[in-house]
């Protein structure tokens, strides 16, 4: 980290849904010391920016725009707020809930169509044009509401960024992919419990496991991850709430600490943050803790403190984390009407 006095300055990029009152993109500061947030301001300019991501030299924001339509946006993030860089771009796929960097593209996973779709980058880290690529997702589930058809939930690179993975709640499924040509292409999918409705997966940092936390059901599959070979294999089911729920639950985030000792998920039917302990080739439950709002949909952690970004209660709550237990302990919260996710530049 520089030394330069910008540690203190570090800042919070926070997604909202317009539709439902939510202010757009929000950029806050960050306490280095408290990890408290505090507000300095937003743009409003696209509608639903749900889902976030940051270039790696954190000089660009990448935004989802969550509407029938489907877009992402890109903004300039080096001065004092937020500025477009360059209009929005169709991504040709409804519902776009998530996005990130692979490649030299943006990949969006569109939620409503089922598909991931591939968006040109530029040197300087613009958006080039129209999509070069989408890959329909097909297949469905036995949840006859939920899983009547795709929904691509996620897709992220692999630790080593050789593979984009794709996470889809209505086939029951997660699919490791490549560009060819510009375009996502499916070397392998690996069929996860019928039912499940996989939403997100995280890789631990020692490379060889990846957590996908089910949607359907309160769990989360752990898999072994080959690298070389680009593959996931299920390995056990395990719970992320200590009995039955009242209703229906709805895990959301997923997260795992940066010492790999623990796993976070956030459950929005319970209002709650699961801490579970990393073991050989499993998890254990440890116990759960109020997430300080309502509907937690995203996870994100930061230099020690773990975020959650509470939909229907409209703020972004933040705890200190227990390095032995991993137990998270809540230090306070800021007002984000319909908050979504959480990203730190």
């Amino acid at each position: 980290m520089a030394q330069d006095g910008r540690a203190a300055r570090r800042r919070a990029f926070i997604g909202s849904f317009t539709a439902a009152g939510g202010p757009g993109l929000v950029t806050a500061e960050v306490a280095p010391d408290t990890g408290a947030l505090t507000l300095l301001s937003a743009v409003r300019d696209v509608p639903d920016p749900s889902y976030l991501a940051l270039s790696a030299d954190g000089h660009t924001l990448y935004a989802v725009s969550e509407t029938a339509e489907g877009a992402v946006a890109a903004y300039r993030v080096t001065g004092g707020r937020p500025e477009p860089a360059g209009p929005p771009v169709p991504v040709a796929g409804s519902g776009p809930t998530h996005l990130s960097l692979y490649d030299g593209h943006v990949l969006t996973a569109n939620y409503g169509c089922g598909s991931v779709t591939a968006v040109p980058l530029r040197p300087d880290g613009t958006l080039a044009g129209a999509p070069s690529g989408r890959l329909q997702h097909t297949g469905s589930g036995p949840h006859d509401r939920r899983q009547r058809g795709p929904h691509a939930h996620q897709v992220q690179p692999d630790p080593g960024g050789r593979w984009a993975v794709s996470v889809d709640l209505g086939t029951d499924s997660v699919r490791v992919c490549t560009l060819v040509d510009g375009s996502p292409a499916v070397h392998r999918e690996i069929a996860l419990r019928p039912g499940s409705g996989p939403r997100h997966l995280a890789f631990h940092p020692g490379g060889e496991h990846a957590y996908v936390v089910n949607e359907l059901t309160p769990t989360v599959t752990v898999c072994r991850w080959d690298a070389t070979g680009g593959s996931l294999k299920p390995l056990t089911e395990v719970p992320v709430l200590p009995g039955a729920p009242a209703g229906d639950a709805y895990p959301s985030g997923i997260v795992v600490s940066p010492d790999g000792r623990f796993v976070w998920v956030a459950t929005r039917g319970e209002d709650v943050l699961s801490v579970l302990a990393v073991e050989t080739d499993g998890l254990r439950l440890i116990r759960t803790v109020p997430c300080g709002g309502r509907w937690p949909r995203a996870l994100a952690e930061h230099d020690g403190f773990l975020y959650a970004a509470n939909e229907r209660s409209g703020d972004v709550t933040w705890f200190a984390v227990d390095r032995m237990t991993g137990v998270p302990r809540y230090d306070g919260s800021v007002r984000v009407p319909a908050a979504s996710c959480v990203v730190f530049g």
